[in-house]
């Protein structure tokens, strides 16, 4: 209880369920919101300013009104915390008729979006809370803080529907995230054995081309050869690990940055300012721009894209620009963005998606080359 005490009042809350849930309505909503708490700030300040005893104090009457809900977007239990003691100090300044109301109507929102998008621990912790400071506040009206659990239950069950949602997301994202890092090291095994088989292969012809090597030497070369042909031979098991069950290994070579070119439609733009990259990189940056295109033809028919590749003081920059289009088609496995994160990862790089203002969809990779 303790533990979920301290994660309510004062542990880090990375829940984004309103700016992530909202999509494009979350300006219009967290607007909505902010105007919401404005009224109630100015009916709060203005109340205030009519006591007899009135001072400066309506300032902080009015910030502490507004701040809580400007927080809401971003994490409803920060907003909390913050409206919690904003609710004692307004009881404490707050003398006049009409107090109590506003004082409720400013912190139950609040309240009700912990209750729907936080754990029970969180949602019991916070319910106590609250109904130690009503009283605290106002000892009077203690029968008023009953209704805080009651509210917080019933939102709680209505929630739950939303919360089991968010948790089978974040266990699919998860294990799409496997699967390609799998995917990855699959395709990873062909550019890693190519190096490696380079490597067999001069050691082996090292006495042929090396004159004068000694025995020594000559045993040396061998041994490394015979280390890398083990090294191969245990990539391709771990490679029979990794390949799902009826997937069949694929024999062609893997592409690269030379072969972008051929994922053009007719319509769009291809630059490719740079042919000398590591192999992965290429096959990466490969991959990157075939799900961008994927992504176009699905989800934005009819669409015209630009694709520019070229290096920028030692990173690849992979920039996939595509224009809006008609109704998307739906389909896909709606994983492609975090197929493309990882990728990118892998490598160390950065990767950005976003819309542009034109109605259409931007895929920037930065990916660093190394020592090529």
């Amino acid at each position: 209880m303790f533990r979920a005490l301290y994660r309510t009042v004062l542990g880090p809350d990375h829940t984004r369920v309103l700016a992530k849930g909202l999509g494009r309505w979350r300006i219009p909503v967290h607007g909505a919101l902010i105007i919401y708490a404005f009224v109630w700030a100015v009916v709060a300040s203005a109340g205030y300013v009519r006591q007899e005893d009135s001072d400066g104090w309506w300032v902080v009457i009015f910030l502490v009104t507004v701040g809580p809900y400007v927080l809401l977007i971003w994490s409803p239990l920060y907003a909390w915390r913050l409206a919690v003691p904003s609710f004692y100090l307004v009881s404490l300044l707050c003398d006049g008729e009409g107090a109590e109301a506003f004082q409720y109507w400013t912190a139950a929102p609040l309240f009700v979006a912990v209750a729907a998008f936080y754990s029970r621990a969180i949602v019991i912790s916070a319910t106590v809370v609250t109904m130690a400071l009503i009283i605290a506040s106002e000892p009077q009206a203690a029968d008023r803080a009953l209704f805080v659990p009651i509210v917080g239950a019933a939102v709680y069950l209505f929630g739950a529907r939303g919360r089991a949602e968010r948790e089978l997301e974040e266990e699919r994202d998860a294990k799409a995230a496997l699967e390609e890092r799998a995917r990855i090291a699959r395709e990873m095994h062909d550019v890693v054995a190519h190096h490696m088989s380079l490597v067999v292969v001069r050691c082996e012809t090292a006495p042929y081309r090396l004159k004068g090597l000694n025995e020594e030497a000559q045993q040396e070369f061998a041994e490394v050869g015979e280390a890398a042909r083990e090294a191969i031979t245990d990539m391709q098991r771990l490679l029979g690990v990794l390949r799902t069950n009826g997937e069949v290994p694929q024999r062609e070579p893997q592409p690269g940055i030379s072969r972008i070119p051929e994922l053009v439609r007719p319509g769009d733009e291809a630059e490719v300012g740079v042919d000398d990259v590591p192999e992965a990189v290429g096959l990466t940056a490969y991959r990157i721009v075939q799900e961008a295109l994927t992504n176009a033809t699905r989800h934005a028919p009819g669409s015209k894209a630009s694709v520019h590749v070229h290096e920028d003081e030692g990173v690849l920059e992979v920039l996939v620009i595509n224009t809006a289009g008609g109704p998307s088609r739906g389909g896909g496995s709606g994983q492609g963005l975090v197929g493309m994160r990882e990728r990118v990862a892998v490598h160390g790089g950065t990767l950005t998606v976003k819309s542009t203002e034109a109605g259409g969809f931007m895929v920037r990779a930065r990916i660093p080359l190394g020592d090529k």
